[in-house]
């Protein structure tokens, strides 16, 4: 379950409420009836519903990087956003924009090759360039390569370079932040605990300070 309150169609700001017709018809209490046409359960929505502007302002950020006005080409665009998603380990993030990728042209080869790209020859220069430039900016947190810069620069202009790099910090916050809430498919447990020894044993850390005896 998220980890925040959803809001029902009882509480929800009327603002909020087309948003709820479209993703899950205007008969649904997505609450207790979770689901959209691509398979989430939509509970993004639903809790982010607690901050009507904020929801809206992120709307609003959608509508930015799909305009028609954009100079970055769609390609490039999701191809960062889907790399951001999986470098920022958001499951959510990552999967939307796989099937984004599918409808820019990307082959399956290429999606599939996404998480290890570096180790691959199925991209071009400047893709290439535009998944180097996505690490370095999620996760070396913009301290981006000369060389990665030139090649972009070989590329793009000013303007798509700074419309690639608003989109693709803009969607490592969206990843941030469904792994911090526990939304869609980022409502996962840690994996990362601790493993007990096998029933029985009575090992602990003092068994290392015998390896020495």
């Amino acid at each position: 379950m998220p980890r925040l309150r959803q809001i029902p169609r009882t509480e929800a700001d009327p603002s909020v409420l087309p948003f709820y017709d479209a993703l899950f018809g205007k008969d649904r209490e997505p609450t207790t009836h979770p689901g959209t046409a691509t398979g989430t359960p939509g509970n993004w929505w639903t809790v982010f519903a607690h901050v009507p502007d904020a929801l809206h302002h992120m709307v609003t950020g959608f509508e930015f990087y799909r305009s028609r006005n954009r100079k970055i080409s769609p390609k490039l665009r999701e191809l960062g956003q889907a790399r951001a998603g999986f470098a920022r380990g958001s499951q959510f993030v990552f999967s939307q924009h796989c099937k984004a990728l599918r409808g820019a042209g990307f082959s399956e080869e290429q999606i599939q090759a996404i998480p290890h790209w570096a180790a691959t020859d199925l991209f071009d220069e400047l893709e290439r360039a535009v998944l180097a430039y996505t690490d370095d900016l999620v996760l070396q947190g913009g301290r981006v390569a000369d060389g990665t810069f030139a090649v972009l620069q070989n590329h793009l202009n000013e303007v798509q370079i700074i419309e690639l790099t608003y989109i693709v910090c803009t969607y490592e916050m969206h990843a941030t932040m469904t792994r911090a809430l526990r939304l869609e498919w980022d409502d996962v447990d840690e994996r990362i605990t601790e493993v007990a020894v096998p029933e029985g044993e009575k090992r602990d850390i003092d068994f290392f300070k015998n390896l020495d005896k």
